[in-house]
């Protein structure tokens, strides 16, 4: 079976209205994602020693993602402040916690080689070590969220194969010219998430349109997190790009349909 190491950015989300917390942060939805559809995944990254640390790294053991590799520092958790407006999700102040001086080092690097794709995202922090990755034969994964041409964005690209970012305020022209500009930076394969619009892929060739799978909107936390998910496990099986575009509808759809990410 493949293996995906998602390394980066962790965040509990916390939802001001309720008191509710919900572990989150890119990498962390994707890997709970990955073995919600029976894939095999590690999360690798860094968390606090407070009681947050232990709430995400509990829930992780629980969904049975490798943690590892997740150092535990003295320190504060990364957390974001959530509100709920019409069923979607507004976030607010964010506090990076001990992720704001963590990076992968060596050992973390040969321990994300032993996987089949490497995934990561706009605050991972984790983008200087996407070239050594690479050269070693792994693929790469990054999501640029809605900056993909962000700094982060400018080190990793260049060593990425499948690159993803979310904009769902641009007309079809318009995204598909921000599409070509995330392809010249060197990946083979990119994928725009556009909300209730759908997607919008390119593989080098061709563009291809995805839509959505309708659904009752309860929360959309993890929405796009899951599309990627869905989307790179179909990648993996080799299915050909609009069936992965579907297989990330029907995930982003099922997590939609629940409060919190997982």
């Amino acid at each position: 079976m493949k293996k995906i190491a998602c390394v980066g950015d962790n965040c509990i989300d916390y939802y001001d209205a309720t008191g509710e917390a919900f572990p989150g942060g890119n990498p962390v939805n994707v890997a709970v994602y990955i073995r919600r559809m029976g894939g095999v995944s590690s999360y690798t990254g860094a968390v606090g020693n407070d009681r947050f640390g232990t709430v995400l790294l509990d829930a992780l053991r629980e969904k049975g993602v490798d943690v590892s590799h997740v150092k535990v520092i003295p320190g504060t958790t990364a957390l974001t402040h959530v509100t709920m407006e019409n069923g979607d999700r507004v976030l607010g102040d964010y506090d990076e916690g001990v992720m704001a001086d963590y990076g992968p080092d060596e050992k973390d690097v040969d321990f994300l080689c032993t996987h089949d794709l490497v995934v990561t995202g706009l605050w991972g922090h984790a983008e200087g070590i996407l070239g050594k990755v690479r050269k070693r034969g792994v693929p790469v994964a990054f999501d640029g969220a809605e900056r993909p041409f962000d700094p982060a964005g400018q080190i990793a690209l260049p060593h990425t194969d499948i690159a993803f970012f979310s904009d769902d305020t641009l007309e079809d022209e318009a995204l598909r010219e921000k599409i070509l500009g995330v392809a010249a930076m060197g990946p083979k394969l990119v994928v725009a998430t556009r909300g209730s619009r759908g997607s919008l892929a390119w593989d080098g060739v061709q563009f291809y349109t995805g839509g959505i799978v309708s659904c009752p909107v309860v929360d959309t936390m993890g929405a796009g997190d899951s599309f990627i998910a869905g989307f790179l496990m179909a990648w993996l099986e080799g299915k050909p790009v609009p069936s992965c575009m579907q297989r990330g509808a029907e995930q982003a759809a099922f997590t939609i349909g629940y409060a919190g990410g997982w």
